[in-house]
């Protein structure tokens, strides 16, 4: 056909498709085709781009002129099943163009519906894409390069698109969660490979992030060999040369060491809080008595090591203020000091307390809870009034001393402390141990070091100096100026007794300051309740008497009020019968009373 022939063919055709003509008007390639298919009209464009004629296009279909043969069949179903569906869909194929060259094309098709929704013709529009499929080959190419090298690192790493969907992870990655490929492309890796409790948090923040386009980090807990373990996700975008992400590659860091350090800090800050104001009756020991100086070349000596100290003195001698100079002398000062008061804690609730519990471990355990001893590791562990423990927890207790490791109560996974451990009790462990209240072999692995803390009234030249600091103290807090102290004051103060030691001392001259209205200090005689020392010859029986006392009765309780036989007090007591028989009379105690009744 010669060139006049054409143009008189195609202007036939033209005129026979009437408003098709149109479309010639368009800056940009188009086919209309009826509804099965069949190619009506090509425009200007897309004919001059491939240097078919309208005839050549109406009698074999551009797509059989133009497409590539490696793509045609594939094309052709595509589109079969597109056009018999009737909604818009597109298609990428490569394009023979005038030039001898195939380019990638996205190929839209859109219907033209009548009234009655029935399509009467479809518009096609293809776009030139070559450049884009390119960079994505290029980009395809570069990634199998990358998740060569990738896979040789010894890191989790994990590429993403840039709304985030999860297209690739690293031989460590899928190492380390135990997934596969298949599963981080299907979509299930924040599913499957991060904690429950983290997904929702982690998603939300994550998705919010991506939106910026600048790098960040996340942290989350990865399963990760059989155990959660805290990671820090860093995120960073790849652009390509226009500036759009194409890609985002998170690495991970195993930061769980470094949570649980956070969290045991936090925990100690948490129970530091608690001890605010509770640091002790006062704020450093004061005397120059020689029973004080005693105390503190003990307390220099074993400061240093980490042996276990047993402190033990009356009520209010300040016990824990030398567990305090224990710990301030030792090479654990920086880190936490831990004090728990045995006899301020119900029972139930005293292994909790020391230990921790799980969640759900009991009614009430809404949370999980960090004990004493997880709150006290790398530092140390102050028991106050340790002769109050139940038995229960004494043998808890024996087996930290013995195997530095304990479980929270409702768990059974072992966590392993280092804690220097310092006791206290006013009460005589001793007779405590002969009456079965309490365990020989704890006692033993307390009584390391033990210090005798001296009671107030073997230390009576200290006293002017204890009331001059408490003075100053509670001068300054109440806004008051007290330059002296009644010397009535001071023989008053020196010759009582002091039941209540320095506790009980702090309290009167509290009491004193607050009622004082000049600017020397007056304590009533009347605050001062029991004998002074001069006068105090009847005061009872001795002490050791009275420890005594106390032994054998505590093991007349234990045995009913049985003596002999081999289940019998004296047995218990590790004393012939005849011996304790005249304890008993000779110290005025009532055997009959522990009998027990006959039923």
């Amino acid at each position: 056909m010669n060139t006049n022939d054409r143009g008189i063919s195609e202007q036939k055709v033209r005129r026979e498709l009437g408003d098709l003509t149109i479309t010639d008007a368009i800056p940009i390639g188009i086919v209309v085709l009826a509804p099965d298919g069949t190619t009506l009209y090509v425009n200007w464009l897309a004919l001059d781009r491939t240097g078919i004629t309208l005839d050549e296009v109406k009698g074999k279909g551009l797509l059989s002129l133009s497409c590539h043969p490696d793509d045609l069949n594939r094309i052709l179903d595509e589109r079969r099943m597109g056009l018999s569906k009737g909604v818009p869909f597109e298609l990428e194929s490569r394009l023979l163009l005038r030039d001898g060259e195939y380019r990638w094309h996205l190929s839209q098709y859109r219907p033209l519906v009548d009234e009655r929704g029935q399509v009467i013709r479809w518009y096609v529009t293809a776009t030139d894409i070559d450049d884009r499929k390119r960079a994505e080959e290029k980009l395809r190419q570069s990634e199998e390069h990358l998740r060569t090298i990738t896979d040789t690192i010894r890191q989790s790493i994990v590429v993403t698109a840039p709304d985030g969907t999860t297209l690739y992870a690293n031989r460590v990655a899928l190492d380390t969660t135990g997934l596969t490929q298949d599963v981080v492309k299907n979509g299930e890796f924040f599913l499957r490979a991060f904690h429950p409790d983290d997904v929702e948090r982690v998603r939300a923040e994550r998705q919010e992030r991506l939106l910026s386009g600048a790098p960040f980090d996340l942290e989350m807990r990865l399963f990760k060999n059989g155990q959660y373990r805290w990671q820090l996700i860093q995120y960073n975008p790849l652009k390509d040369e226009q500036g759009q992400i194409v890609r985002w590659y998170a690495t991970a860091t195993d930061i769980n060491d470094q949570k649980k350090t956070e969290e045991r800090l936090h925990n100690e800050n948490v129970v530091l809080r608690e001890e605010i104001d509770r640091s002790s009756m006062f704020g450093e020991i004061v005397g120059s008595s020689n029973p004080v100086r005693q105390l503190l070349k003990q307390v220099e000596k074993v400061a240093p090591s980490d042996s276990t100290v047993l402190i033990l003195g009356e009520t209010g001698t300040g016990k824990e203020l030398v567990a305090r100079a224990l710990h301030r002398r030792s090479k654990r000062a920086s880190r936490p000091f831990i004090r728990v008061n045995c006899a301020a804690i119900p029972q139930s609730l005293i292994a909790s307390e020391l230990f921790g519990h799980e969640k759900g471990a009991f009614t009430g355990a809404l949370q999980r809870r960090v004990g004493r001893f997880e709150a006290a590791n790398g530092g140390t562990l102050f028991l106050d009034e340790i002769g109050d423990l139940p038995m229960e927890t004494q043998i808890a207790l024996l087996r930290v001393l013995q195997e530095r490791e304990f479980e929270r109560v409702g768990s059974n996974h072992p966590i392993s402390v280092d804690i220097r451990l310092i006791a206290a009790t006013n009460r005589d462990l001793p007779a405590a141990v002969a009456a079965g209240t309490f365990r020989q072999d704890l006692f033993y692995r307390l009584n390391v070091f033990p210090i005798a803390v001296p009671p107030l009234r073997e230390r009576t030249e200290d006293i002017r100096l204890l009331v001059e600091y408490f003075v100053g103290r509670f001068a300054k807090e109440g806004g008051k100026t007290i330059r002296h102290i009644s010397k009535q004051t001071l023989v008053h103060l020196k010759g009582y007794r002091w039941p209540g030691n320095l506790r009980e001392l702090q309290n009167v001259v509290e009491r004193a300051v607050i009622l004082s209205e000049t600017d020397t200090l007056v304590v009533d005689d009347s605050w001062l309740k029991g004998e002074a020392a001069e006068s105090s010859q009847k005061r009872g029986l001795s002490a050791l008497a009275d420890r005594e006392v106390k032994m054998i009765e505590a093991a007349l309780a234990d045995t009913h009020g049985r003596i002999c036989g081999p289940t019998g007090a004296a047995a218990k007591l590790g004393i012939p019968r005849q011996t304790l028989e005249s304890k008993i009379s000779r110290l005025g105690i009532d055997k009959y009373r522990y009998k027990q009744p006959a039923s």
